[in-house]
């Protein structure tokens, strides 16, 4: 409650230090902010042409298998870019750790609100896409703010865990992005999770990510509601749990600590 409570008190202060944020990444480029969109967009085309035209990808469940790719894929890269960023957090403003008025932990939400703004537009541009080879939207994309907010919740609990031990191990973010690399693979995000036999499905559902990444596609294209697993959410929220616990609890520990070792 008292985190919430400092959400709201400093809303200003976050929503300027994530503007700046944004800007600084970009800054000195002659396209600016727009390498945030077209990054993305390019990895987008690239996977569209290797897969549709390269080896011949047929429609995914009936699906075009572009409409099909981009509909899990801007989950991925959402949680890519937070989770990244997020990491270096604490460093990248250790003026103001050791301001002893600023809550620290507030950091990791300014990278994730960051990556947020390019993550709606990539929302929207998939419901264009989407829309133009026939599919309207409907009511179901409605809960696309409850993946969102899954998805907030799970980056949460593991920038707090890295960014805080990232201060006192710089291989961290090498680790981080290791790990990105290789949940990718072991994500569908452009194959489906029908291919992997039903004994082993069970070890996938592990990530969690695969709740968030069929989660949109259920938004964008299944037309299902997320109650309709409830496994699958259970399983989620307890992993998402234990993750925001871990972090909690590492960030609290090692907190005391910052102002010395930055």
């Amino acid at each position: 409650m008292s985190f919430i409570s400092d959400l709201f008190k400093n809303h200003k202060m976050i929503l300027e230090l994530t503007k700046n944020d944004f800007k600084a990444k970009y800054l000195g480029s002659y396209l600016g902010i727009f390498w945030a969109f077209i990054h993305p967009t390019v990895t987008i085309l690239v996977f569209w042409l290797v897969f549709q035209f390269g080896f011949k990808s047929v429609p995914v469940n009936d699906y075009p298998f572009v409409i099909w790719l981009i509909s899990g894929i801007i989950a991925w890269f959402f949680f890519t870019e937070s989770l990244g960023n997020g990491t270096g957090s604490i460093v990248d403003n250790s003026f103001l750790v050791k301001k002893v008025a600023f809550r620290v932990s507030l950091l990791p939400i300014v990278k994730i609100l960051s990556a947020l703004a390019i993550h709606i537009f990539f929302i929207f541009f998939v419901v264009i896409v989407n829309w133009c080879y026939g599919f309207e939207p409907t009511v179901y994309l409605l809960q696309l703010l409850y993946y969102l907010f899954c998805l907030i919740t799970l980056l949460l609990g593991l920038t707090w865990f890295t960014s805080a031990i990232y201060v006192f191990f710089k291989d961290t973010a090498q680790m981080v992005t290791i790990i990105i690399s290789l949940g990718f693979w072991v994500t569908p995000v452009y194959w489906t999770f029908s291919m992997v036999p039903e004994k082993y499905q069970i070890f996938f559902k592990i990530n969690p990510m695969i709740y968030i990444v069929e989660g949109y596609r259920s938004s964008f294209l299944y037309h299902k509601w997320f109650w309709s697993d409830m496994p699958s959410f259970i399983l989620f929220w307890c992993e998402t749990c234990l993750f925001l616990i871990v972090g909690v609890f590492v960030f609290r520990k090692l907190r005391s600590q910052f102002s010395d070792v930055i």
